[in-house]
């Protein structure tokens, strides 16, 4: 299998141009993402609601605190751990 590359690329309302040099051969595959560059209020608010739901089941009031002693093996790069 060959290795996938990634490229930056724009379309300039007739055709996919790629932003950085590359060598196509014919019948290569190709796979495009769409990036789009805007979003509508609705769909903004929507995503907003959702990573807003998510992070509040993340740290949510219930959590539970966890103790130094459950740590087994500290991380030795951690500025400000406790001994």
């Amino acid at each position: 299998m060959k290795p996938l590359v990634t490229l930056p690329a724009h379309f300039d309302g007739n055709a996919i141009i790629l932003d950085t040099p590359f060598t196509l051969q014919p019948d290569d595959k190709l796979l495009v993402t769409i990036l789009k560059s805007e979003i509508n209020a609705d769909e903004r608010e929507e995503w907003n609601a959702s990573s807003l739901s998510q992070l509040n089941k993340a740290y949510s009031t219930d959590e539970p605190e966890y103790s130094l002693s459950l740590v087994k093996e500290p991380n030795p790069e951690n500025k400000n751990e406790r001994r």
